[in-house]
């Protein structure tokens, strides 16, 4: 067995001490995921399971609504087409979860085209604030952004819990406990794929131009129901979600061979690229924004990135980040605080503040060599351009907020540098039986 074999496997404990920057001491390895309080079905392996089914699962979806879904490979179909969106469509698991269908592997073509980048959910266990602008704070809450969106899956709530108990109800009472009737028309209107969602898109304001229904504040078939019974299909759907987190906390990049150096192992990385990651922890101040071991301190920040024209779609301009995202949180009944969650860690207590304004979460960079696009809206498609945009301190203007970077004299050679040390951090990803449905 190689040392670099062997320090991949004993990673956790170490292998002989060796002479190593604590700077870069303090970014390996990379531990499991910490608790997650808000769900108690976290580390649940037939929940995890459970999850693993709802991922790939594109009964969800409502109709597909934009031109561009002509059914070409970077669709999931033609424009009408119901049922072909899942989570799995815009984080691909054969790509280390992230969207490399897409056209230009920038933002997202689900019922119709995203704003922002879909990132990788490697390693997502991880994270406290979630999405770019933080409006979600849990994963169990994520689930309802794309099932409600009509930019995604063009979904609801009420339908998706309509689909699980139709398709998923005895897997599902099996971990969660009894159903709702949810085949009772009384009490819960039925829904199907092209009555949930928005049956048309203004192209020109990119907004729903019919009755979202199966939703809070539809004013038609949710708002219908019952106080209780709109709390009984929330919580399908939250549990729907804690099932889901449960399966992407299993999802790590895995120990890479900048670990196994640290462990040890004198031959696993490059000259360059142990320049690298002394300039990553030094004269490239990378590790100010980019801490730990996900090298992310999951935090916001203004990088100074001028809007433009994005995905042959649309410019980025005046997207506030985590200004608006935060408020959104703060305002939402599924937040960690609420009684859909399991318990509060205390994670949503980040200042509101100027600083935030037009401030997005730092991404984590294990296995980064491996996405197809780079920054918020993808407007970078290489790594090494993205290193230079940093190295040269942003953008001059046209952005939103206060840019916090600052030039730096880092030559070609250093950047170079840069990136090959950002490569020597791809590990082997998640494991072959994770990167499907479950038998």
């Amino acid at each position: 067995m190689t040392r670099l074999l062997a320090c991949a496997i004993v990673l956790s404990i170490g292998c002989a001490p060796v002479d190593r920057d604590p700077a870069l001491r303090a970014l390996s390895p990379v531990p499991s995921p910490p608790p997650d309080p808000s769900n108690a079905y976290a580390d649940d392996p037939d929940a995890a399971r459970f999850g693993q089914r709802l991922f790939f699962d594109a009964s969800f979806a409502g109709a597909l609504l934009d031109g561009d879904n002509d059914g070409g490979p970077g669709a999931t179909g033609r424009r009408g087409d119901t049922g072909t969106v899942s989570c799995a469509s815009c984080h691909v698991a054969t790509t280390d979860f992230s969207d490399t269908r897409s056209l230009n592997g920038q933002i997202s073509l689900g019922a119709g085209w995203g704003f922002r980048r879909a990132p990788s959910l490697l390693d997502v266990g991880h994270a406290t604030l979630l999405m770019w602008d933080g409006r979600r704070d849990s994963l169990f809450s994520q689930v309802f952004g794309p099932i409600e969106s009509e930019i995604e899956m063009n979904g609801s709530r009420l339908f998706a819990a309509e689909q699980v108990f139709a398709h998923h109800r005895a897997e599902y009472e099996a971990i969660f406990g009894p159903m709702p009737p949810l085949d009772d028309a009384a009490r819960f209107p039925p829904m199907t794929a092209t009555s949930t969602g928005c049956s048309a898109l203004i192209e020109q304001e990119r907004r729903c131009a019919g009755v979202v229904h199966g939703v809070p504040g539809d004013g038609a078939e949710f708002d219908a129901m019952s106080g209780s019974d709109q709390d009984a299909v929330t919580r399908v759907v939250v549990n729907v979600g804690k099932a889901i987190g449960a399966y992407e906390r299993l999802l790590s990049c895995g120990p890479s061979r900048f670990d196994a150096w640290i462990a040890g192992d004198d031959g696993a990385m490059t000259a360059e690229e142990i320049h690298g990651a002394e300039l990553f922890v030094g004269a490239g101040r990378c590790v100010t924004c980019h801490s730990g071991p996900t090298m992310s301190d999951e935090r916001f920040h203004d990088v100074g990135l001028q809007p433009t024209f994005v995905g042959t779609v649309f410019v980025d301009a005046d997207d506030r980040g985590a200004a608006l995202g935060l408020m959104q949180r703060d305002a939402s009944p599924l937040r960690i605080e609420g009684t859909y969650s399991d318990g509060d860690d205390g994670r949503a207590e980040l200042p509101r503040s100027d600083a935030l304004e037009g401030a997005f979460r730092t991404p984590r960079l294990r296995c980064v060599s491996q996405r197809p696009s780079f920054m918020h809206t993808g407007q970078i498609t290489r790594l090494a351009d993205a290193v230079a945009f940093h190295v040269r301190g942003g953008d001059r203007g046209g952005f939103l907020g206060t840019n916090e970077l600052v030039p730096l004299d880092l030559g070609p050679g250093d950047q170079a540098d840069l990136v090959a040390f950002l490569h020597a951090l791809d590990g082997p990803g998640p494991a072959a039986s994770l990167r499907a449905p479950p038998r």
